[in-house]
């Protein structure tokens, strides 16, 4: 008898940025084999990446993404994993799940491999709770409802856009944290998810991501980042804080926890510096930029929403650097770049992705 088709088969994208060979995905092969792979090369596009045999995917890098942006190709960042986001547009499917190559298949307290990729699907297809917290944490889980006192209105939830999980082993650290804890490893498992409440900002790292392309794309845009820009390190943070503030905006959910992966490498904490040094500062102003970010009612779709939020960079960070000014730009271009990709049709409406329990 055939083996049964995995969940989400055949609407959900499997997004990798790298420089390097992929033998990573021998290990996650009973996990990804039967899903396409978008693969965004970085670096030099006359480099060579090889892939081991018997998976199903499309490689785009540096010559590619010219090409099929022309000049909006601006917007995409180079020698930096930033990227990854091109996969995101040109994808065709309504979910994206996207990993760093140096994530590995972790194990659960047990042993067990952790199938990382089936616990984002479980968590993006239950509906998320940002109105009130459930101090069971998730309520749609097995074995867990709603507590005592929790308002029966708000028990339906609203969909659930963004599937944030974390890590084992090599944490996800800034440089100077870096430098003073070289040795540190993370080695518990907190078998948990919960929603991020509404108005509540987070640092979104992008090694183990998957979201709802239907009702958050065009906001998971990773910034200007790395080669001619001032800063690196950033990209998958700002795409979170966009994405955080959309999501509060239109009423959806975005949920952090399991699953795990095993982040195998350390990146150099020096290198890492360099990149980071104006981030430091300047991220001291754009927290509380985005904490009293405040969008109108017009704004009723991702991309309204997100043109925007590029204005008020622009208009309120632009005064801290002219990077800022930089990035307003490229926000909107990328945003021209997404719709004349994925042309809007009369079935793009938005769809609630879960029952209530």
């Amino acid at each position: 008898m055939a083996a049964a088709a995995p969940p989400l088969k055949d609407e959900l994208d499997i997004v990798i940025p790298t420089i390097r060979n992929l033998d990573f995905l021998e290990m996650w092969r009973p996990f990804f084999e039967q899903y396409h792979l978008i693969i965004v090369q970085d670096g030099d596009p006359s480099k060579t990446i090889k892939v081991p045999d018997g998976f199903d995917y499309e490689l785009y890098n540096r010559n590619d993404i010219n090409k099929i942006l022309g000049p909006r190709a601006s917007c995409i960042s180079f020698k930096d994993s930033a990227c990854r986001c091109f996969g995101y547009m040109v994808s065709k499917k309504k979910y994206i799940y996207t990993i760093d190559d140096d994530c590995f298949v972790a194990k659960d307290p047990s042993g067990k491999d952790i199938n990382a990729l089936q616990q984002h699907i479980k968590n993006l297809l239950c509906p998320s709770t940002p109105y009130f917290f459930n101090t069971l944490y998730d309520p749609f889980r097995d074995g867990a409802d709603f507590v005592r006192g929790y308002p029966f209105s708000l028990r339906e939830g609203v969909p659930t856009a963004v599937s944030h999980g974390l890590w084992l082993n090599i944490p996800d650290y800034d440089a100077p944290t870096q430098l003073v804890k070289p040795l540190e490893r993370n080695t518990r498992y907190v078998d948990m998810v919960l929603t991020i409440p509404k108005g509540t900002l987070f640092p979104m790292c992008g090694m183990n991501l998957a979201f709802d392309r239907d009702l958050i794309g065009p906001a998971m845009y990773f910034g200007l980042m790395g080669d001619g820009q001032p800063i690196g390190r950033y990209d998958d943070m700002w795409a979170g804080w966009c994405c955080k503030v959309i999501c509060d905006h239109l009423g959806l959910g975005i949920k952090t926890g399991l699953p795990y992966i095993y982040h195998s490498k350390a990146s150099n904490p020096f290198v890492n510096l360099k990149k980071e040094y104006n981030g430091i500062f300047w991220q001291e102003e754009i927290i509380p930029f985005f904490q009293n970010l405040n969008l109108s009612k017009e704004s009723t779709t991702v991309q309204k929403c997100y043109v925007e939020m590029a204005k008020q960079v622009n208009e309120k960070l632009g005064k801290i650097d002219p990077y800022f000014v930089k990035l307003a730009d490229a926000m909107v271009t990328w945003i021209e770049a997404w719709d004349e990709l994925n042309p809007a049709t009369k079935d793009s409406a938005k769809i609630p992705n879960g029952a209530s329990k």
